[in-house]
């Protein structure tokens, strides 16, 4: 029989029985669809949490206070730890060979006022060096001063969002704002700059490293940033700063040290292994619609005895009586892997305009997985069934009698 004799014959068939075949192209697109879509959802989330951390630029350190040999756990994420990181830690730091940029980070958070207005704001006492190593721009006025870390100053920065709530349309630049028991001078907006490692820049409000210290009577720093002259430098610079805070902490360097290599490469790894889990998940559906076929081909073997006798009759060989049972299988898992995947892009689209800020996609080994396993599943299952059909004998099979 040619390809498009059997084609043909296929669709006919498939049209001749439609609720039937609804069912199975169903079942299929939506194992196809789930594997797309869950593939394409932890894509973008892997995209956005890299994009996150690559914006510290690859020569850049992060200090945290303790390690997880003292903690018995993580390193802490509210900046207490057995021994802290102190300015003078960060003044020390900044003079060593290879050392471009120490910026400080105290993080809290305050009730903000300005003419009765009041809003919750996360505060992060930092030093002009913060603006550089992250890639901060100011839209209005200017950035935070270089100033002496131990220098307190009521000065501040604020983003967009604080501008927008606590003044509206009138000007910020000026003004004086409260923040908890203290008063602060605005002078720079920041530009928008959305989400960045876990901190909505434009909720934001960044005053001196001292005067957030004195704001939240908290003497221990919450991290440092540490910027090298550029990436093969790093190595050399992670040394020397393991080396210093173990002389200032009494023989014991309790700190850790990561690089933005280091966490590109342990959160890769780990969203990579949960995306390859969730697509596994995904594909066990793709299993229960091979599991529908094969009750299908089943049933259509025991409908259509007498085609098959008749076919036998002719002179058809048991490899065609296979092949079009086998075929038949096929076009079902095409057709419902080209519906399973235009719904998944569907859907991602959805996502894209929901949230801009992540780049929803399927990947094309997710999308040859999906199809490679929707065909195979239907060949598996549908095999079986098939075969029984092509051994049938033709007499047996004209007078409806199922071997």
């Amino acid at each position: 029989m040619r390809s498009a004799d059997l084609l043909r014959f296929n669709l006919q068939l498939l049209l001749r029985h439609r609720f039937r075949s609804l069912m199975i192209l169903l079942a299929l697109a939506i194992g196809v669809a789930a594997v797309n879509l869950l593939t394409g959802l932890g894509e973008g989330a892997r995209a956005y949490v890299l994009n996150q951390f690559s914006l510290l630029g690859n020569k850049t350190l992060i200090m945290l206070p303790g390690k997880k040999e003292t903690s018995g756990g993580l390193p802490p994420l509210t900046g207490e730890s057995p021994r802290d990181i102190t300015l003078n830690d960060a003044t020390a730091i900044s003079r060593l060979p290879g050392v471009t940029a120490v910026a400080p980070l105290l993080v809290g958070i305050a009730e903000v006022r300005f003419a009765g207005r009041q809003r919750e704001v996360v505060i992060a006492g930092t030093s002009s060096d913060y603006f550089s190593i992250r890639q901060l721009n100011v839209q209005q006025g200017q950035p935070l001063p270089a100033m002496a870390l131990d220098t307190a100053s009521p000065v501040a920065v604020i983003g967009s969002t604080v501008k927008r709530e606590l003044f509206g349309n009138a000007p910020a630049l000026g003004q004086w704002l409260k923040a908890g028991d203290r008063r602060f001078r605005i002078i720079g907006i920041l530009s928008s700059k959305g989400q960045a490692m876990g901190m909505d820049m434009n909720d934001l409000m960044l005053i001196p490293v001292a005067s957030a210290q004195v704001l939240f009577n908290q003497p221990g720093l919450f991290r440092l940033l540490i910027e090298s002259n550029n990436s093969d430098s790093l190595p050399a610079v992670k040394q020397r700063v393991e080396l210093l805070m173990q002389r200032r902490q009494n023989g014991v360097a309790d700190i850790t040290l990561i690089s933005q290599d280091a966490i590109l490469s342990a959160f890769g790894n780990i969203l990579t292994t949960l995306n390859l889990a969730i697509s596994g998940i995904a594909a066990i559906s793709l299993l229960v619609a091979g599991i529908l076929i094969m009750n299908v081909t089943l049933i259509s073997v025991s409908q259509r005895t007498a085609e098959i006798g008749l076919l036998k009759a002719i002179g058809a060989a048991d490899s065609d009586i296979q092949t079009l049972f086998l075929s038949e299988a096929l076009l079902m898992a095409l057709l419902g892997a080209i519906a399973g995947m235009l719904l998944s892009e569907l859907g991602l689209l959805a996502m894209r305009l929901r949230f801009s800020d992540l780049a929803f996609h399927t990947p094309w080994w997710a999308r040859l997985l999906a199809l490679s396993i929707a065909l195979a599943t239907s060949l598996l299952f549908a095999w079986g069934p098939a075969r029984r059909a092509a051994r049938m004998s033709p007499i047996s099979a004209l007078q409806g009698k199922v071997n």
